[in-house]
């Protein structure tokens, strides 16, 4: 039960464990308070007992697929260890959840950093999802670790979008680069990517429209911005953040299946996980796309976008019942 020791060995003090203890609280509440009420209703483990847990994980938006694998190994550890006391399964729940992320393979969360020149992540995702204060964030984030970073408003098109960087430009202290309303992203973005490599900056932050109800001439769109960046930086961009909003459920999901199909995504940034009693969306996310959540949302502060660590989220999932 390695996992489990590892966990209750967290120190709870540390500030992004603190965050994803709040930020995972809602889903915490719904799913533990329902498995709770599982054991307290079951004296003995048995085909009625998997039904209804299968049910607990299903409102937890953790995926079907994920649930039918995870209650499949259940069944083999309750069988070969001997288990009938439901009380007892928690160590083995929290471990196959952790098992179930990790088996197949394991997906980097770390940001392909370019050690040549700046880095260049390209944010994607609909409008509403928190784009622009997810990159507000990520500056601030990067800022604190002593990094000199660029903003660009490459969302020329939606009304409001260039002012709303602008101001967090402000916030954050990051330079933003701009264009005309309805101008050329491309042109934008060549601009900008042009002053970051002049002007030595480390990383560069893009901005981008998502109007997925039109997937060609987004497909054409991001294809022709990934050109313009491949040009002056070749390997660039080095990474493509699809921003999705956890309390959307598998619309999020259906979200990233669409922007996998039209360009190369490379992690994704999970936003207001706080806003949502179904946290398991990160392992439903894991199921269907196969895409590492590199970063999660877990309050509306600036320090509040976390780096996702699988540890860290299973304690925040599990934290009532590891005392």
């Amino acid at each position: 039960m390695g996992i489990f020791n590892k966990l209750k060995n967290i120190i709870s003090k540390e500030a992004s464990v603190n965050s994803y203890e709040k930020g995972l609280a809602k889903t915490r509440d719904n799913f533990i308070s329902k498995l709770n009420l599982l054991n307290q209703k079951y004296k003995q483990i048995n085909e009625d007992y998997f039904t209804e847990l299968e049910e607990i994980l299903v409102m937890a938006d953790i995926g079907v697929e994920t649930i039918i694998s995870f209650i499949d190994r259940i069944k083999k550890r309750v069988d070969k260890e001997k288990i009938t006391d439901p009380k007892l399964l928690t160590e083995v729940i929290i471990d196959e959840l952790f098992i179930i992320y990790v088996d197949e393979d394991i997906l980097s969360t770390k940001i392909n950093y370019n050690d040549k020149g700046p880095t260049v992540l390209l944010f994607v995702g609909v409008n509403g999802v928190g784009k622009t204060t997810t990159i507000a964030k990520m500056g601030f984030k990067l800022k604190q670790e002593g990094k000199k970073v660029l903003f660009v408003a490459g969302d020329t098109f939606r009304a409001g979008a260039i002012e709303q960087l602008l101001e967090w430009g402000k916030r954050v202290a990051c330079e933003v680069v701009t264009g005309q309303i309805n101008s050329d992203p491309s042109s934008v973005i060549y601009n900008s990517i042009e002053q970051g490599i002049k002007e030595q900056y480390d990383v560069i932050l893009i901005d981008t429209a998502g109007r997925l109800q039109n997937k060609v001439n987004l497909m054409k769109e991001l294809a022709k911005i990934n050109k313009v960046i491949g040009k002056l930086i070749p390997d660039g961009p080095h990474e493509t953040l699809l921003v999705i909003d956890a309390t959307t459920g598998q619309n999020g999901i259906s979200q990233a299946q669409a922007f996998k199909e039209i360009t190369n995504i490379t992690g994704i940034v999970l936003t207001k996980l706080d806003g949502t009693a179904k946290g398991g969306i990160v392992l439903a996310i894991k199921e269907k796309v196969n895409i590492p959540v590199k970063y999660i949302g877990l309050g509306e502060k600036l320090e509040d976008l976390q780096s996702f660590d699988l540890e860290k989220y299973i304690y925040g999932l599990f934290k009532d019942l590891l005392r």
